[in-house]
């Protein structure tokens, strides 16, 4: 009798719910509901859309009929050379952005972190990159690698260094010329995670291992990484995506030019859809954008479960 009672108080005889618990479901889900529409109709609507258009031969104009024709769109892509150079130079970008960036942020975030004079003047300068659109900043950068009247090829003629050059029309200099403005652009971003995880390390555990007698080199190894190795990560995978899928900062400053030597995928998809017409075509080319994307993100989901683990 006692044990009978037990169940039906504590609902474990799943015969009664507990009163009000179907109620609350509803009202979550209300809650949840504004938030979750948004996502719904612009990003997974919009996702789902691409994905069945690439299975297609759509292209632009009205009177044209849409037909269905399977992983022709596909099998076209594996052969197209020029997808794959584009492909190539995506991920030379990302990395080539990505990797500098995180380690210039490291160093800034890590001098930001010091009691200096003026330091909240120095933050604030820093994150000023982070705060103009992505538009403005190609303009500023062609204005300053411009071949005739640009600050960089004036200071190279004051120096005596020669002439100058056109840094975003040349075969050699133009990727690495727009690499160098992805780093500066989104440097702040990177420095600001990481300050704040800086931030958060407790400052006994530096004393402690000062007292211990351990450098700079060996404090940072053992105290100060281990406190933002998830946030190192976390930023560092989210950059990866972001610099993959860039597209307003190269085409402002190069438009995937000189010779499709700085065309990322994205710039493809973009020329192929909207130049060409192709929208079935640039549509296949966005998934295997997305197909990429998501390795990443199951990499670094990989590694955040292990990293977990091993904590526990």
């Amino acid at each position: 009798m006692a044990l009978a009672v037990v169940k039906r108080r504590s609902g474990a005889d799943g015969a009664h719910p507990r009163p009000g618990t179907a109620a609350r479901d509803r009202a979550a889900w209300f809650l949840v509901l504004p938030a979750l529409l948004p996502i719904l109709i612009l990003s997974v609507g919009p996702l789902l859309y691409g994905i069945a258009l690439a299975f297609t031969d759509a292209q632009s104009g009205r009177t044209r009929s849409t037909q269905w024709i399977g992983t022709l769109n596909f099998q076209d892509l594996l052969h197209d050379t020029l997808f794959w150079d584009s492909f190539r130079i995506g991920l030379l970008w990302a990395f080539g952005v990505t990797v500098p960036q995180f380690l210039l942020a490291l160093g800034l975030a890590l001098l930001l972190n010091q009691k200096l004079r003026l330091r909240w003047l120095a933050r604030a300068l820093a994150i000023i990159p982070w705060a103009m659109p992505e538009v403005v900043v190609g303009i500023m950068w062609r204005l300053v690698y411009n071949p005739d009247a640009g600050i960089l090829n004036e200071t190279l003629r004051d120096l005596g260094l020669g002439d100058g050059r056109d840094w975003l029309t040349g075969l050699a200099t133009a990727l690495p010329a727009v690499i160098l403005v992805g780093i500066w652009a989104g440097m702040p971003q990177t420095t600001v995670a990481l300050l704040a995880g800086l931030q958060n390390t407790p400052h006994e555990l530096h004393e402690a291992a000062a007292l211990d007698g351990a450098g700079a080199w060996r404090r940072f190894r053992t105290v100060t990484w281990p406190a933002i190795k998830p946030i190192a990560l976390a930023i560092s995978a989210l950059n990866l995506i972001w610099n993959f899928n860039s597209f307003a900062l190269v085409y402002v400053l190069t438009s995937g030019g000189p010779g499709g030597r700085t065309r990322l995928p994205m710039l493809f998809a973009y020329e192929e859809a909207f130049r060409y017409g192709q929208f079935g075509y640039a549509a296949a080319m966005g998934c295997v954008m997305v197909a990429v994307i998501s390795v990443i993100l199951a990499c670094y989901l990989v590694g955040r479960i292990s990293a977990g683990g091993e904590q526990r």
